[in-house]
């Protein structure tokens, strides 16, 4: 039986109405009194697993699940081992980097060398500012990055814009774009090159609908 990693947060509803269109109904997920974190497709034919975001390329990688969709953001953060097939061209959203709108700095390259920058996608960060050979401090943090610049203890921030409210909300502006993010779609190497659970056919149907 083919498993389905699916997302947790923003891109779940999406994710169920494409997986939906190729014939696979997972949208008891959407129910608010449901718990349930495995389910079966009322076809019989999958299962889909309910995780967060960031887990879905390692239920993908390790073979728990054959297929899975997340955001192009999460699998350049990690890098797992799993194979891109599809831009579903949904979720789009886009990593930044964001300062303060009273500080003066109007692009990365203005950042004082060897600044603080927080951030929760620590490895795109530390790559991008890598590949503009500046020197910058990367402080690790797990929610609210926001926060860095307003109580000083970064000059920037590296995150993930989507309309921009939350930056405009808390007084930041965005000052360089490291890359736009949408959902894909992934599949385990070897269970893809077998064709397990057939998962090539609903690998297709999604191709031609994306």
């Amino acid at each position: 039986m083919l498993t389905v990693a699916l997302p947790k947060g923003e891109l779940l509803k999406n994710t169920i109405r494409i997986l939906q269109d190729v014939g696979l109904d997972f949208s008891a997920f959407l129910d608010s009194g449901n718990r349930q974190l495995q389910i079966t497709d009322s076809s019989g034919t999958a299962k889909g697993l309910l995780v967060r975001a960031q887990d879905v390329p390692v239920y993908v990688e390790y073979g728990q699940a054959q297929l899975g969709i997340v955001g192009y953001d999460v699998l350049r953060e990690k890098k797992p081992q799993v194979a891109h097939l599809v831009d579903l061209q949904f979720g789009h959203c886009r990593m930044s980097v964001a300062v303060k709108q009273s500080s003066p700095y109007r692009s990365a390259l203005e950042l004082p060398p060897h600044g603080r920058v927080a951030s929760k996608y620590v490895n795109c960060a530390r790559e991008y500012f890598y590949s503009l050979d500046f020197p910058v401090e990367i402080v690790p943090l797990s929610g609210s990055v926001e926060l860095g610049p307003i109580t000083g203890m970064s000059e920037a921030i590296v995150d993930l814009v989507s309309t921009g409210r939350t930056l405009r909300e808390n007084g930041l502006v965005e000052i360089a774009t490291l890359y736009e993010s949408t959902a894909r779609l992934i599949a385990h190497p070897l269970s893809y090159r077998l064709n397990m659970g057939n998962l090539l056919e609903f690998v297709e149907k999604l191709r031609v609908r994306g």
